[in-house]
C-alpha cells in the first residue's frame, strides 16, 4: 500500500536570510524525494513540502540539525496544508512582505573553499579580490532592504555574466543563489590613486602597485568591506612615526593586519605574538575581529604601534583583497580606520581623497558601493573566555531573545563615546554596530 502523502507549510524565523538557507533547503528537500518549494518572504523564510510523514519529520529535523553555520534559527511554526499537485522542488522568486521578523546578517570572512579557489591558478576566479559564496563575502554592509536578493543589495551595480548564472543556478554548487557572486568580467574591480601618477585600474595592478607604495615607507589608505583603513609597514619605525603624526594620534595603540600564512594560517602571527588556545580561536573566527595578544619581546615590530604596553592587537585578512595584499606584502602592517577622531570611517572614495588627502599617500578604491560603515570588532580573551570590547564588522548587528515581551518598543542610544544603539520590541533586541564618538 503506497505511504499517504501529506503537506506542511514552514516559517522559518531567524537569521536565515544571506546564510545560504535557501541553497541548503533545495539540497535537503531534493535528497528526501520531497515536493515544494521555499521562498525568501519578507524578513524570514518559507517552505511548502509533500511528502509521506517519514521524509517530513526527517526534513524538520534536517532544517534545524543540518543547516548553514551561519545561519540562527530561533523559530519554526508549522501548519498542516492541503496537498496539491505539483512535482519536484523549487526555489520561488521572493516575496516582499512583513518584515517584522528580519534578521540582517553581518559580514563574514572568506570561506575556505573560496580562499582555495582563489589561489588556483585553473581557476577563473583566480586572485580576484572579491569572490564570495553563500557562506562569506560581505552582508550588512552592502544589503539595502530584504528580502535578502541582489537587486536589494549594491551588487545590483554588477549585472552577471552567463559563466557566473551558471554557477547560480548550479544546485550543488556553493554559488548556488549567492547574491555577492561575481567574477572578473562582471564584478567589482580595484583601481589604484596615487598624486602625481595616472590612476591604476587592473586589479593585478593595483594591488602591485599598492605592494610597492608599503614597502617604500607610504600611507596607503586602502577599502575593505566596511570602509577604508589607513595601512603603513609594521616594521619601519618612520612610517609608523608618520602616520601617527598625520592622524594625530599619539599614543593609541595602533592594530596589526598579518597574513594568513601556514597550515592553520597563524604562522605569522606566532611569530609577533604568544598567543593562546583561546585566542588563536577567536583569531580564526569568522568575523576576524582585531584581537589583544601578548607580543613577543624583541620582534622587528616598530616600537611605536604600542608603546609602552605588553599587548598589541591583532587581526587576520578578513577579505580575499587583504589576503592577496597580505601574502604579496608578505609582513605585518599596521591597519588604523580611515577617519578623523570622533568619526565614523570612511566609506567613499570622494571623501576618503578630500578628508584624509594630508593622511594618506596613495589609496587602493575598489567600485563595489558600501551602504552603511563597519569597523573592526575588538575582542580580549580572559579567563580563557574570548570577551568583546567592540562589537562591529562580523559580529553586529546582534539579535538577543528576550524571555519575556515588552508592553512597548524600547529605544538605547547608548552613550557620548563608543556609541552603541539597541532596539528593542516585543521578545526581540536589536544591538547595533560601533558608531563612535557621536559629539
Amino acid at each position: 500500500m503506497p505511504k499517504a502523502i501529506l503537506a506542511r507549510q514552514l516559517r522559518v524565523i531567524g537569521r536565515v536570510q544571506g546564510v545560504g538557507f535557501r541553497p541548503f533547503v533545495h539540497r535537503l528537500a531534493q535528497q528526501l524525494g520531497v515536493s515544494g518549494w521555499v521562498q525568501n518572504h519578507g524578513g524570514h523564510i518559507e517552505i511548502c513540502i509533500q511528502g509521506n510523514v517519514k521524509q517530513l519529520d526527517e526534513f524538520a529535523q534536517g532544517l534545524t540539525h543540518l543547516a548553514p553555520a551561519r545561519a540562527r534559527i530561533s523559530q519554526i511554526i508549522t501548519t498542516p496544508i492541503p496537498v496539491q499537485a505539483q512535482e519536484g522542488f523549487s526555489i520561488r522568486t521572493s516575496h516582499d512582505a512583513d518584515t517584522r521578523y528580519a534578521h540582517i546578517p553581518p559580514d563574514d570572512a572568506t570561506c575556505a573553499e573560496c580562499l582555495a579557489e582563489m589561489q588556483d591558478p585553473s581557476q577563473r576566479r583566480y586572485r580576484y579580490p572579491f569572490i564570495s559564496c553563500t557562506q562569506c563575502g560581505p552582508r550588512y554592509t552592502l544589503i539595502d532592504r530584504l528580502p535578502y536578493d541582489r537587486h536589494h543589495t549594491r551588487m545590483a551595480d554588477f549585472p552577471l555574466c552567463a559563466d557566473c548564472l551558471t554557477d547560480y543556478c548550479q544546485p550543488n554548487d556553493r554559488r548556488m543563489h549567492a547574491q555577492t557572486l561575481a567574477c572578473p568580467a562582471c564584478g567589482p574591480r580595484l583601481s589604484y590613486q596615487q598624486p602625481g601618477l595616472a590612476p591604476i585600474e587592473d586589479n593585478n595592478a593595483a594591488l602591485a602597485a599598492t605592494v610597492a607604495a608599503l614597502r617604500a615607507g607610504l600611507i596607503v589608505a586602502v577599502k575593505g568591506i566596511g570602509g577604508y583603513h589607513l595601512v603603513c609597514s609594521a616594521t619601519d619605525p618612520a612610517a609608523v612615526l608618520r602616520l601617527r603624526q598625520r592622524k594625530h594620534r599619539a599614543f593609541k595603540p595602533l592594530a596589526l593586519l598579518m597574513p594568513w600564512s601556514g597550515a592553520d594560517g597563524l604562522k605569522h602571527v606566532r611569530a609577533y605574538t604568544v598567543g593562546t588556545t583561546a585566542e588563536w580561536a577567536q583569531l580564526t573566527d569568522t568575523s576576524r575581529p582585531i584581537v589583544l595578544m601578548q607580543k613577543r619581546p624583541h620582534t622587528d615590530l616598530a616600537a611605536a604601534i604600542a608603546p609602552d604596553l605588553n599587548d598589541i592587537g591583532v587581526m587576520l585578512p578578513y577579505s580575499p583583497l587583504h589576503h592577496l595584499l597580505l601574502a604579496d606584502y608578505n609582513a605585518p602592517l599596521v591597519a588604523t580606520s580611515a577617519n578623523l577622531s570622533g568619526e565614523p570611517v570612511f566609506i567613499d572614495a570622494e571623501h576618503v581623497v578630500s578628508r584624509l588627502s594630508t593622511v594618506a599617500d596613495a589609496f587602493l578604491h575598489h567600485n563595489r558601493t558600501i551602504l552603511r560603515p563597519a569597523d573592526d570588532s575588538v575582542y580580549r580573551c580572559i579567563v580563557g573566555k574570548a570577551r568583546p570590547l567592540r562589537l562591529a564588522r562580523g559580529v553586529a548587528p546582534i539579535e538577543l531573545t528576550l524571555p519575556f515581551t515588552l508592553p512597548y518598543p524600547l529605544l538605547a542610544l547608548g552613550g557620548q563615546g563608543k556609541n552603541t544603539v539597541a532596539l528593542a520590541w516585543a521578545d526581540r533586541v536589536v544591538v547595533s554596530p560601533h558608531l563612535g564618538d557621536i559629539s
